[in-house]
């Protein structure tokens, strides 16, 4: 599985989120605490910063190789700091087939829009569910696109679906980009396991969304992902959660993913990620299949809601 890790609260050092935590993303690229397979296809990150020279755009960095192995990460992080962050390592198969390229590593940035994507996911048959699709997207969108990747494609559709950037506009967005997917498999016979965990973020701002459909093309699937993990995995993995952790000092925990715990509203720091990244995970908030989060920093503070998605 791709890991992801989307963070929102005081400016801090980018190493503390990436490199200095036992468990950090990069860590987890080659010594998984979960999932136990190597994510080898890439990594990037994004990251918003008072402290750089355009602080209302998202620095980005990619490297089409496995993180654990990239030379530069040690150098370039720990000079850089930040607000906002999302960071991804890539996993694909095994094959010749997967394109190892800066332009097929998360996050995906385009120009005339707020939002940058990374997702845990797949959009099976993607390349032929487009002679269905490719008439909802935009071409201020489509022409941006230049990887080989589905989830590039799903920020093409997404950002073409979207009528507004409020928390409504994007729910409904999120809403419609799965219902079109799934009229265009039923209607190419192409119906699968779709798993689609992606996080979408902005300045001081992100939304992660949990949802996806069933074997069948089914969108109200249930069951035990637990359960599942020995007779359908792939099920299982649908169902999995994605979680969330907020709270206040952050900067105080060195090497760590821990906070303060806080009552509901005076938060001031969110991680948002494909697992929990402390060892019990008490502290983490369960975002559950069919599940949509808004998390928004503002006057020093997170605001947080969780919805269901209508699907």
């Amino acid at each position: 599985m791709c890991r992801f890790l989307a963070y929102i609260g005081p400016e801090l050092p980018i190493e503390s989120l990436l490199l200095a935590p036992e468990n950090s993303l990069l860590n987890q690229s080659l010594d998984p605490e979960l999932h136990p397979s190597l994510q080898l296809a890439g990594w990037g990150f994004a990251a918003w910063s008072e402290h750089l020279l355009k602080p209302d755009a998202p620095l980005l960095y990619h490297r089409p190789k496995a993180a654990f192995h990239d030379d530069n990460a040690k150098t370039l992080i720990p000079s850089l700091q930040a607000h906002t962050m999302l960071s991804h390592i890539r996993a694909a198969s095994y094959d010749a087939s997967v394109v190892q390229a800066d332009e097929n590593c998360h996050p995906f940035s385009f120009e005339h829009t707020p939002w940058i994507i990374a997702q845990n996911g797949a959009l099976p048959h993607w390349r032929q569910l487009q002679r269905e699709l490719l008439p909802y997207c935009k071409d201020q969108y489509l022409t941006q696109m230049r990887g080989t990747t589905d989830t590039e494609f799903l920020y093409v559709l997404l950002l073409s679906l979207l009528e507004g950037d409020s928390d409504d506009h994007v729910q409904r967005g999120f809403e419609k980009l799965l219902k079109v997917i799934c009229e265009a498999a039923r209607k190419l016979d192409l119906a699968s396991l779709t798993k689609l965990k992606i996080a979408l973020v902005s300045s001081d701002r992100i939304i992660g969304v949990n949802y996806g459909c069933g074997h069948e093309g089914e969108t109200d699937v249930k069951g035990d992902w637990k359960k599942l993990r020995d007779e359908d995995l792939h099920l299982s993995m649908l169902l999995e959660p994605v979680y969330v952790l907020t709270g206040t000092n952050f900067q105080d925990y060195a090497n760590s993913y821990k906070v303060d715990a806080c009552p509901e509203g005076e938060a001031t720091s969110a991680i948002f990620a494909s697992e929990p990244l402390t060892e019990d995970g008490d502290e983490w908030q369960s975002i559950n299949f069919g599940e949509i989060v808004f998390l928004e920093r503002k006057d020093g503070r997170i605001a947080k809601t969780v919805r269901k998605l209508d699907v």
